[in-house]
């Protein structure tokens, strides 16, 4: 039987991997039960696994700006332990990262081959993350890209405007910022399909189909949920000045699919549709 070693356990996505791998041989571990910048560590914990998913991650994306070394131990050094001890025990790494390796001035979807260009510290380190696993594990290594995930288990951007939605009577939301809202439950499935079918190693985009602003999100949300839609109201990112500058246009390509036999994944209004009916999200 596989055996599966869940690094970030205890994090949104890293909850519904475990969801997703009920039934099988999984070792899940939280920040606090493995620092994987710690070598000694990782290795002792890959060994006697055959596929290591790591959800964990440095994602305070203002903090980073101050404190890059941090987030570059738990989004660059981490992965390269990581991909170095799966390679001396012989088991498949899946890395997960981020829209924010690109410079957010496309306008058209980023290829999964795409030049990387960040714009701030925390995509800076999740580049040099990927930099290292694909170096040191290119034939048994996935990268997988997501961008705006949320889900049922800890802070997200949903939750975020469901808890206004309860103390304001209007919101106002970016219309400036494009990407793909992502559901970590449909994320989840995809990563354990990627592994299942033992598509080839590579960049993959694991982002619903599709794309919106955050204000289409938050509109979108609202009336899933059945609250007004009409609360929400437009505005633009000079409104909300942050230490940390955002990509514009955060639109992933899906190609790598394709080429690896597996169709896209779904809409992200289909997916955010689900994850209501699932409970993912609450009034």
């Amino acid at each position: 039987m596989t055996k599966y070693l869940i690094t970030g356990a205890a994090g949104m996505l890293g909850r519904d991997l475990q969801a997703a791998l009920a039934g099988r041989d999984v070792t899940a571990l939280s920040r606090a039960e493995l620092d994987i910048t710690d070598p000694a560590a990782v290795d002792a914990a890959v060994a006697g696994h055959d596929v290591v998913i790591n959800s964990a991650a440095y994602t305070k994306v203002d903090d980073a700006e101050e404190h890059e070394d941090d987030a570059h131990a738990v989004n660059a050094t981490g992965p390269k332990l990581l991909a170095e001890a799966a390679v001396r025990h012989g088991a498949k790494l899946v890395t997960v990262s981020t829209d924010y390796v690109f410079d957010g001035n496309g306008t058209a979807p980023y290829a999964e081959d795409a030049p990387t260009d960040p714009i701030n510290a925390y995509g800076r380190t999740k580049a040099a993350g990927e930099a290292f696993v694909r170096e040191i594990a290119p034939d048994t290594s996935y990268v997988v890209r997501t961008a705006w995930i949320y889900g049922a288990h800890g802070p997200n951007f949903a939750a975020t405007m469901l808890r206004l939605a309860g103390s304001h009577d209007t919101v106002s939301v970016v219309t400036d910022q494009v990407g793909q809202p992502t559901w970590t439950g449909d994320l989840a499935a995809r990563i354990v399909e990627l592994v299942d079918v033992d598509a080839p190693a590579g960049v993959y985009h694991g982002t619903n189909a599709g794309q919106g602003s955050w204000f289409d999100f938050t509109r979108a949300i609202y009336t899933e949920l059945g609250l007004d839609p009409e609360r929400v109201l437009p505005t633009d990112s000079a409104a909300f000045v942050r230490p940390a500058p955002r990509p514009a246009y955060s639109v992933l390509g899906h190609d790598g699919w394709s080429r690896a036999g597996l169709v896209p994944m779904r809409d992200w209004r289909e997916a955010l549709r689900a994850a209501v009916a699932a409970g993912a999200l609450t009034k």
